[in-house]
């Protein structure tokens, strides 16, 4: 009798699932003819874009370096915030509670919004350029560093803070000798994480103005220069790629230092 439940329960599941995807497919249009037309404009674009070209005005190198820029700055002011944000945040450190509410709530509420539209936002308040960009990856760096650093600092032992406090150190030296080194690991690792993700998102943030590699694919889409458009895509895949690489080499390194510091 049970087993003729579940039966029962996961055909109607499944039957649910495939008329909700039938419904989409009508309701979104992703079947309507004009898709299957679209085939030979899409052949006729991709044979444009073959071989791939960067030649002049563009100054494919220079948006890359300034979209690497833009990322370590919004990960370091993104780091150095969400430290003393993290302090606030953790309970076992907190003055009090609601103060460590508050702050989780605002990491939260800055983390659910994406970094695509803080970067709208900061062009309304600043202007076109790197800097929306950067303030963009800085705030949206603070939401998710600041939980997560903060919930480090709460799984620590106590005893090391409170030996240092029972030798009458001060905030600051609690803080340097006995919270940083006690999180070192986590902060690097997600540090790096993050790294990794602003790499990523700087190459987007441009397409909205925000500086960048991404505006100079939004201005060879504009002027149809398609051929232009899958180099400058192919040089923020090298990009991405690299950053990868670069991530990944490392967090190998801290793994590594983290080991040798535990033998």
């Amino acid at each position: 009798m049970h087993t003729h439940y579940k039966r029962s329960t996961r055909y109607i599941y499944i039957s649910l699932f495939l008329l909700f995807f039938v419904f989409s497919l009508l309701q979104v249009g992703i079947i309507d003819p004009v898709i299957f037309d679209a085939f030979g404009r899409v052949q006729h674009i991709l044979g444009i874009m073959v071989p791939p070209t960067l030649n002049e005005p563009i100054d494919v190198f220079g948006a890359a370096v300034e979209s690497l820029q833009i990322a370590v700055m919004g990960t370091l002011w993104g780091i150095i915030f969400s430290i003393v944000l993290a302090m606030l945040a953790a309970k076992n450190l907190a003055p009090h509670i609601s103060i460590s509410y508050a702050v989780k709530g605002f990491a939260a509420f800055v983390r659910a919004v994406p970094a695509l539209i803080w970067a709208l936002l900061f062009i309304i308040a600043v202007g076109l350029g790197p800097t929306p960009g950067i303030l963009a990856l800085a705030v949206n760096s603070i939401g998710m560093l600041v939980k997560v650093y903060a919930e480090a600092i709460e799984e620590i032992d106590m005893g090391i803070i409170d030996g240092l406090k029972a030798t009458g150190a001060s905030k600051v030296q609690i803080i340097m000798q006995g919270i940083i080194p006690s999180i070192m690991s986590i902060f690097i690792s997600w540090s790096v994480f993050r790294f990794d993700i602003n790499i990523r998102y700087s190459a987007v943030l441009g397409v909205v103005g925000a500086g960048g590699i991404g505006w100079e694919l939004v201005r060879a889409s504009r002027v149809m220069a398609y051929d232009q458009v899958l180099g400058v895509t192919l040089v923020i895949f090298a990009m991405v790629l690299s950053a990868e690489l670069l991530t990944r080499y490392l967090q190998k390194r801290a793994d590594t230092a983290n080991l040798r510091a535990a033998q």
